[in-house]
């Protein structure tokens, strides 16, 4: 146990390091944050999971190597006859309270020596590999990855009206857009061939899925904006026409399959209650390729036996549909939910 010190306490946060180092400069400051609370909590408590998510799935190849170091760091450990327990994990706070039990311990300043030298060797060595095989760590992603605009997160009049310019040339310019309807989540669009849609584009300007009906209608996922998105590209067409975006905005490989917006291994922040009597469905279930994709987010549906709806969680009601068909509910803790009432939007009007 006593060779887990050194790397929850000081190997880990050295890769953090490196991983902070190895991105861009430009997106530095994007990442700097996150990286640094990961860093603290495995150096204080010893909890790693949230830093070793960053890069066990992206970069396997750093993970292997963390297990290595780890296995060596509890072999010298041993070697040294250090002798050093733990509570609840390898952190700063179990440290100082085994520190003082001289019947329990043994040597265990010798783990702050070890812990300099693995601060280092992390850090070295994840800077090294993450170079030399160009890995996708925090703040590495390919240009592409990225949200092209920053009026993606912009509430300002200008930046909605840029953010609409730019979906309605994603879609194909004013000359292949016939027609803008929006949902509570989602822009509901007709066109005159959705093979022109920029699906790529589409997600690269915040969408998180983008679903074809048929030749004619296409749906854009873009969350709890979608009604003034599309009043705002509503403003825009009526303004003039818009060119349809070339294909050099987009990269040549295929569009990514839009994921659920939930978030994996996230801490959960609030408890739900059905927002109606019902049977519960799976949302892979449901008629509706928006929802069973979860581009939507993900969740669940209920077939209702009953006509009252109440709210799945204490909140504010932030936004209420016009048709009163859904509501938006912002949590306490900043979550949002949408409760949705209706599916199969195929052959109904919502």
């Amino acid at each position: 146990m006593s060779g887990f010190f050194p790397i929850m306490m000081f190997g880990l946060p050295g890769a953090a390091l490196a991983m902070y180092f190895a991105a861009p400069k430009e997106r530095r400051p994007m990442v700097g944050g996150m990286l640094l609370s990961v860093a603290v909590t495995a150096f204080l408590t010893g909890v790693t999971e949230p830093l070793e998510f960053l890069f066990m799935f992206l970069a396997p190849l750093l993970y292997l190597l963390h297990a290595l170091l780890t296995g060596i760091s509890l072999f010298v450990a041993t070697l040294l006859g250090i002798h050093a327990g733990f509570s609840f994990s390898a952190g700063a706070i179990d440290y100082a309270l085994m520190y003082n039990l001289p019947a329990a311990s043994q040597n265990v300043w010798m783990l702050l020596v070890m812990g300099v030298v693995f601060f280092a060797i992390y850090f070295v060595v994840f800077s090294l590999v993450i170079r030399m095989f160009n890995l996708k760590t925090p703040g590495r992603e390919d240009k592409e990855d990225e949200i092209v605009t920053e009026e993606a997160n912009s509430n300002t009049e200008e930046g909605l009206n840029q953010l609409a310019t730019n979906y309605i040339a994603a879609v194909g310019g004013t000359d292949n857009l016939k027609a803008i309807d929006a949902c509570i989540t989602r822009l509901r669009l007709t066109v005159a061939d959705s093979a022109r849609v920029n699906d790529t584009m589409c997600k690269r300007l915040g969408a998180s899925g983008v679903v074809k009906l048929n030749k004619q209608t296409i749906q854009v996922i873009v969350g709890a904006k979608a009604e003034s998105i599309g009043d705002a590209m509503k403003k825009v067409v009526a303004r003039g026409p818009v060119a349809a975006a070339s294909a050099e905005a987009t990269p040549a490989t295929a569009a990514p399959v839009a994921k659920p917006q939930a978030v994996p291994n996230a801490v959960s922040i609030a408890e739900l209650v059905s927002p109606i009597t019902g049977d519960v469905v799976a949302l892979d279930q449901v008629p509706d390729e928006a929802f069973a994709s979860k581009a939507v987010g993900d969740g669940v549906a209920v077939k209702p036996t009953d006509k009252i709806v109440v709210s799945p969680a204490a909140g504010t009601i932030v936004k209420i549909f016009n048709t009163n068909h859904a509501f938006c509910l912002e949590t306490e803790k900043g979550a949002e939910i949408v409760v949705h009432m209706g599916i199969d939007t195929r052959s109904a009007g919502r």
